[in-house]
């Protein structure tokens, strides 16, 4: 039995965004093996620099592909623009046998005639006006030095069916879409015409991709019908939307993998998140790249538009940090933040970033605070403190000095010698250790700080010089 194979075939025309990137994803959870095609027609947009990015993004994922570039240099085997003889053939063939011709009409005449017919409630479509020429009519204009499209020539009458597997059976009327451009008129490929010719001598057998290509497909079927070749099964996958409803953009919250990775996201949270927009598991937890694709099921993608929510994104950050080892975390924080931590502390640090911190910036915010005289209270956390009294911060100097790093007998002899309980207690020590209300439990605090700055800050608002 064939394997299944699945590809994803972006366009270097920029970074890769998170719609691109769950299209890429399902497709690699579903495929048994996953091909990486460059599209890279568009000469005037497209970039050396952003398929290195678009690679660089995949691999950070943990989106390896079977088959593809390795690297961003352009090869024959898999970048579009390197395969024109290919398409020139099929071209030839299709013009032999009838099946497309050349198209001189000019954009002015094709947006009259578009105008027309949406005027008296037609739809509009290519009126086949140049395919009526005989090639005596095709001769001259070529020697005028007229400029032309090829166009396919849709058969008439005739009902183009397949079974979507995410929207079940399809079924296109080819009188309502038109003989269409498969050859521009600088004579590069039409997308709908090199897409699937590259599907199917690839060997590609499912092709997943957003609903908004789906118009393409009974276009690219006949294309595949009229030259011999086989087609793939089809799988058009719901739309992403932004916070505003609409398609999601960079406009309304989509992000470029480069700045999430730089944001200090883990591609594991990223994947668990992207596998569940608009797909279902029934393992609500943080499951790594093997659960992820031994319990992906096609069928259990929706039809619905999915939003996406960076909450969401976050909830599972914040599950990875969690669950991450120690090292991992190490590695995942700034340069700076680790050449912060005293190597006695880096355990316990370590410890309060995995109950307290999500992104780096978080752990580096705690760095210094634990571990430099950087603490600037508001003027609230201030007056918080000062509340307390400077006889109670007395009874905190003498009880931290008394007790060193045993936090137990710091706090017995605190509560015995202050009277304070509850909020009293808490609250006032840790604006003064720390500048927050939030944070680390009390006792990862004390620990954390040396005791040096642990009498400075508590002799601070005794009142005295330490």
């Amino acid at each position: 039995m064939n394997q299944t194979k699945t590809r994803f075939a972006p366009s270097p025309t920029g970074l890769l965004h998170l719609g691109n990137a769950r299209t890429a994803l399902f497709s690699a959870l579903f495929g048994e093996r996953f091909l990486l095609r460059i599209e890279d027609t568009d000469q005037e947009r497209s970039r050396q620099e952003f398929v290195v990015d678009l690679m660089e993004d995949m691999r950070w994922m943990g989106l390896i592909w079977d088959e593809g570039p390795q690297t961003a240099k352009v090869t024959p085997d898999y970048f579009q623009s390197q395969r024109g003889e290919i398409y020139a053939r099929y071209y030839d063939q299709l013009e032999r046998e009838g099946l497309a011709y050349p198209c001189f009409c000019t954009a002015t005449e094709l947006e009259v005639s578009r105008k027309v017919q949406l005027s008296s409630g037609q739809p509009p479509r290519y009126s086949g006006k140049c395919g009526r020429l005989n090639p005596e009519d095709i001769e001259r204009r070529l020697q005028k030095g007229l400029q032309a499209t090829l166009r396919f020539r849709v058969p008439r009458n005739e009902t183009v069916e397949f079974n979507d597997l995410v929207r079940g059976p399809q079924k296109f009327n080819t009188d309502d879409i038109g003989d269409f451009i498969i050859r521009r008129a600088d004579n590069s490929p039409a997308f709908f015409f090199c897409n699937a010719i590259d599907d199917s001598l690839m060997g590609v057998t499912h092709v997943v991709r957003g609903e908004d290509h789906l118009s393409n497909t009974p276009r690219q079927l006949l294309i595949l019908k009229a030259l011999g070749l086989p087609s793939p099964e089809y799988a058009h996958i719901s739309l992403v939307l932004g916070d505003d409803g609409a398609p999601l953009s960079k406009r309304n919250g989509s992000r470029s993998l480069n700045q999430l990775r730089e944001e200090g996201y883990f591609p594991l949270a990223l994947l668990n998140m992207l596998s569940r927009v608009g797909h279902h598991y029934e393992n609500e937890g943080l499951m790594n790249w093997e659960a992820l694709k031994q319990h992906f099921d096609i069928s259990h993608l929706g039809k619905s538009p999915s939003r996406f929510d960076i909450e969401h994104l976050q909830h599972w950050q914040e599950e990875v940090v969690r669950s991450a080892d120690e090292e991992t975390l190490w590695n995942w924080l700034n340069k700076e933040t680790r050449g912060l931590v005293p190597t006695q502390k880096k355990e316990l640090f370590i410890d309060i970033v995995r109950s307290n911190c999500v992104f780096p910036s978080h752990a580096e915010e705690w760095a210094k605070i634990l571990f430099t005289d950087e603490l600037a209270l508001s003027t609230e956390l201030a007056d918080m403190a000062r509340q307390a009294g400077e006889p109670f911060f007395l009874a905190a100097l003498d009880a931290a000095i008394a007790a060193g790093q045993d936090f137990n007998a710091f706090m017995s002899q605190l509560k015995t010698t202050s009277g304070a309980k509850g909020k009293a207690l808490f609250m006032p020590l840790r604006a003064a250790l720390s500048g927050r209300t939030d944070g680390p439990e009390l006792v990862k605090l004390y620990q954390a700080l040396e005791a040096t700055l642990l009498r400075k800050r508590l002799a601070e608002y005794a009142g005295v010089a330490e």
